[in-house]
C-alpha cells in the first residue's frame, strides 16, 4: 500500500547510517510523536531544521509512519479545534497540509465527524464576526462546503 510506509528497513543497521541520517530519523520520530505530519510536511520540517533534502527524505521514507493514520490524526485535530469544517473543507485542508488525495480521503472518511455538528460550529463562528441574515448564513455555510441540509441544521441550531 503506497499510502503507508513500512517499518524501517532491516538492511539499514544503525552502524551503516551516517550520524546525520540517525539524527534525522530521531527527529522525525520525535516530531511524529508530538503531532501528525504528512510525508511532504515532515520533509519540509526536517529541512527547516537544517537537514538536506536527501537526508530529510531518507528519514521520512524510513521512519515507519503510517501516512493514512497521520492524516486521520491531523483531521481529528482540526475537528477538535472548534472552528468547524465541512467534509470537503477538511479534505481540502488535509491536502493543503501535504497529504495525498487518498490519505486525505482516509482521514475524512475515518474521523468520525458529525457534519451537522461541524455546521453548528461554523455557524457560531460566523455569527461572532458578522451579522448575517438566515439565508446569508446558509449561503456562507454552503460556500464552505456544507450541504443544504447541513447548513440549514447549523443555522437553525444557532437561532436563525
Amino acid at each position: 500500500d503506497s499510502n503507508s510506509s513500512s517499518k524501517p528497513n532491516s538492511n539499514n543497521t544503525s552502524s551503516s547510517l551516517t550520524t546525520e541520517q540517525r539524527n534525522a530519523l530521531g527527529s522525525a520520530s520525535n516530531y511524529l510523536n508530538y503531532m501528525p505530519f504528512s510525508y511532504s510536511g515532515l520533509i519540509q520540517q526536517l529541512e527547516f531544521e537544517g537537514y538536506s533534502n536527501e537526508v530529510a527524505t531518507y528519514a521520512a521514507d524510513h521512519c515507519g509512519a503510517d501516512w493514512n493514520q497521520q492524516a486521520l490524526k491531523s483531521g481529528k485535530n482540526y475537528l477538535n479545534s472548534g472552528q468547524g469544517f465541512s467534509q470537503s473543507g477538511l479534505y481540502n485542508q488535509l491536502e493543503f497540509e501535504g497529504y495525498t488525495s487518498d490519505q486525505a480521503s482516509y482521514g475524512v472518511n475515518h474521523c468520525g465527524a458529525n457534519w451537522n455538528d461541524e455546521a453548528v460550529k461554523s455557524a457560531k463562528n460566523y455569527t461572532h464576526f458578522s451579522d448575517f441574515s438566515r439565508q446569508g448564513l446558509i449561503d456562507q455555510l454552503m460556500f464552505e462546503g456544507y450541504t443544504q441540509a447541513q447548513a440549514e441544521y447549523g443555522v437553525t441550531a444557532v437561532g436563525y
